[in-house]
């Protein structure tokens, strides 16, 4: 079939990452942060997994966090070898260079973002695209712009290395820098849902380089049905994130916009948040009912903002964390919290519709914890097989 015409086309982000600021642990490793600029004269080699594919795309950087301008010497794209993630090597003769009005480099002031020129690339749906930024001057300033949670290599080589083959020799780090979105020109059928929550849709628990978080999952599972390849799906989790406090990043209410609204293409929100509020809130009957009652006046404010953007909004409702060393305490108070605010998920019809993760991943012999297989070992967060079983939740029949 002929191609749709530029007209019946939008841009539709085919991946994203929640921006954070770089917490001292998660900087780039030594030789890389020395004499006051972070990864000066440094070629910098991300992997990321798309999910709807296209002949043109633009990426996006973000220099939300960053204590002084990014300088960006010059970026190009790829295909890892083999279509891995996580490695260094890339497809020979698949580099392209991309340009930002016009030129090779470009300077993103503190607290903005910048998208590149659309570039010609046949862009595979659910592959592996390799980004290679250079940073000739670095950033003069130790707070950087990063996602932590990537659960996939990158590697660091003194020296522009944009166009090369392969970095031997190069520094690894499993964190994400300044790249932030992936979007596709693609038919107007094309939409993406974006998944806002903590670590336990960032993936703590999954894989590195193994891309098997609930988010991949889902994204495996919707396109292999029939009618459903046109589904971009968006991972906003955030580790440690909170719905209504700053954590480990901004809270939810405060991302809202910058992780959803304008992300382009959004068409349905999925909300798992509140975990981390209902384990940080003091175990007292107050302070319980408390986060209890702020989150579902949470939960409605998002409803609103998003329908106001017309996005369907699917609520989700919590995993237990029974067992969990920092979050379960012996009263059941926080447990009696998680019980409400599930209850009110699912009979309050705020939402559009209700994704039940609890019952997915709940022991019928205790449900106050995770079942044994399908927890990572904290009580809390989940293995590989457990994301599978929250991508096996969630009805496709929400995306049609």
């Amino acid at each position: 079939m002929p191609d749709p015409s530029p007209v019946a086309r939008h841009w539709v982000n085919t991946w994203v990452s929640a921006p954070q600021l770089t917490e001292t642990e998660n900087m780039p490793p030594a030789p890389f942060t020395e004499d006051g600029r972070v990864l000066a004269n440094c070629t910098l080699r991300q992997t990321v997994r798309v999910s709807v594919g296209g002949r043109r795309m633009r990426l996006q950087f973000s220099n939300d966090f960053g204590g002084a301008a990014l300088p960006i010497t010059g970026v190009s794209v790829a295909r890892p070898v083999e279509g891995l993630a996580g490695v260094a090597a890339i497809e020979p003769g698949s580099s392209r260079r991309l340009t930002f009005e016009g030129l090779s480099s470009v300077v993103v002031p503190a607290g903005a973002c910048v998208t590149s020129d659309p570039v010609p690339f046949n862009l595979r749906a659910r592959s592996n695209l390799t980004v290679t930024m250079y940073l000739a001057d670095g950033q003069a300033s130790n707070d950087i712009t990063s996602h932590p949670g990537s659960r996939t290599t990158s590697h660091l080589l003194a020296g522009d290395h944009r166009g090369v083959g392969d970095l031997p020799g190069a520094t690894v780090t499993d964190h994400w820098y300044f790249l932030t979105g992936v979007e596709v020109f693609a038919p107007r059928s094309t939409a993406a849902v974006v998944l806002l929550g903590d670590s336990l849709t960032d993936g703590r628990g999954s894989t590195t380089n193994g891309n098997d978080r609930w988010s991949d999952r889902l994204l495996d599972r919707l396109h292999a049905q029939r009618g459903m390849a046109r589904v971009a799906v968006l991972n906003q989790g955030v580790g440690g994130n909170r719905l209504l406090n700053d954590g480990l990043g901004p809270h939810a209410l405060a991302r809202l916009e910058r992780d959803v609204f304008d992300r382009s293409g959004v068409r349905w929100l999925v909300v798992l948040e509140g975990i981390n509020d209902i384990g940080t809130a003091e175990a007292t009957e107050e302070g319980q009912h408390g986060v209890a009652s702020d989150l579902i006046a949470a939960y409605k404010q998002i409803v609103v903002r998003a329908s106001a953007h017309g996005i369907r909004v699917y609520g989700a409702t919590l995993p237990p964390f029974g067992g969990n060393s920092d979050y379960d305490d012996a009263t059941g108070l926080r447990e009696g919290a998680r019980q409400a605010v599930n209850q009110w998920i699912r009979t309050s019809h705020w939402f559009d519709a209700v994704v039940d993760f609890d019952a997915a991943v709940r022991d019928p012999a205790d449900p106050r914890r995770l079942r044994a297989d399908l927890d990572d070992g904290d009580g809390l967060h989940l293995n590989p097989l457990g994301y599978q079983a929250l991508a096996d939740a969630v009805p496709t029949r929400l995306f049609t």
